[in-house]
């Protein structure tokens, strides 16, 4: 019996070393009473997660690829936005001045105000830091609080605590706040600090393009030399003389379309670009727009979609867009402005 008992003691000691581990957040000793590869400080509240693989680091010529990269596609949009401007007044203003002087006024200030908000939103979206973690002391025992890294992981890229909803961008070399994705277009992450500009930048794009397209759709009307369309005489009904019919016009059309000047030219290419980039954007703002309202980011979603976020709701937009409180209760009722600012401070949108 004392055999048993003996060897029934090491084989508890045994257990009990295996399954010793070191909190990476505090530094404390654990002891968990079995075996676990993610597990939870219970003193500072840090996230150790052991089967977490260490991707491999990308290569200088990888990382200076995609640095180039994106500065190449923000220039190209710098330059794409200012030629949209610059060509869009040069085409349209005859047409517009022809109508009477006060709407070729009107005319420039909406294109001075939607030019000015869609280059300073865009700057903002694309210059502006995406949202750095704040610096908070770890790693050793006196100087981490109680519960002062809660659902706190390590980045092991950064070598630091990265906070919950944050995530390591291998183009921006940073962990990154409420990250939703890495955009080439403005050379930046979206995240806590410029998602909002970002937001507002799609927003003006699509107004400012739906404007562009109505405004050079007028002016190509104007400037259009007129048709000379020969045999339109109708036969009957039948899918022969209408398929007939568009012949007739679609030759007409490409006819004139040869007399045209380089005004013409420019409007048509403006009135294609600028309803292509109108489609494009409205299904991006839209999924942005979905994904504020479900609470969440993109990235967030591919990597656990099947873990939720939050509540969802129209009180997540309105707390998006900054929308006092007075708003909160008028657009969603006193119950649910009261729920909603309870819970704001758990999520980061």
């Amino acid at each position: 019996m004392d055999e048993a008992a003996v060897r029934e003691e090491n084989s508890v000691s045994l257990m009990l070393e295996d399954h010793k581990t070191t909190c990476w957040g505090c530094g404390l000793h654990l002891v968990l009473e079995s075996y676990s590869p993610i597990f939870k400080c219970g003193w500072c509240g840090a996230i150790t997660d052991q089967c977490k693989t260490l991707r491999k680091p990308d290569s200088t010529w990888f990382s200076w690829w995609r640095c180039v990269r994106d500065r190449l596609f923000v220039t190209i949009l710098i330059f794409f936005m200012l030629f949209v401007i610059c060509t869009g007044v040069w085409a349209v203003y005859p047409a517009v001045f022809s109508i009477s002087k006060f709407c070729g006024i009107v005319h420039c200030l909406l294109t001075s105000v939607l030019s000015i908000i869609t280059v300073s939103s865009f700057c903002l979206a694309a210059f502006r830091s995406a949202g750095a973690p704040a610096n908070i002391p770890w790693g050793s025992y006196p100087i981490v609080e109680k519960d002062g890294l809660e659902n706190y992981t390590y980045c092991a890229y950064c070598s630091k605590p990265k906070p919950p909803r944050a995530h390591h961008c291998r183009s921006c070399r940073m962990c990154v706040l409420d990250m939703d994705h890495h955009c080439p277009f403005i050379g930046n992450c979206v995240g806590a600090a410029n998602h909002r500009y970002f937001i507002a930048f799609l927003i003006s794009v699509v107004i400012s393009c739906a404007y562009v397209f109505l405004m050079t759709l007028y002016a190509g009307f104007r400037v259009w030399p007129p048709l000379e369309i020969r045999n339109l005489a109708l036969s009957g009904f039948g899918i022969g003389s209408a398929a007939s019919i568009v012949k007739e016009i679609v030759a007409a059309l490409a006819s004139s379309a040869l007399l045209l000047s380089a005004r013409g030219l420019i409007l048509i290419y403006l009135s294609f670009a600028s309803l292509s980039v109108e489609i494009g954007i409205v299904v991006l703002l839209w999924q942005q727009l979905y994904w504020i309202y479900e609470g969440n980011t993109y990235i967030n979603q591919i990597a656990s979609h099947n873990v939720a976020h939050g509540e969802k709701g129209w009180q997540n937009l309105l707390r998006f867009f900054g929308c006092p409180y007075s708003v909160y209760r008028v657009l969603l009722g006193t119950g649910n402005a009261g729920k909603s600012q309870d819970i704001s401070s758990s999520k980061l949108l």
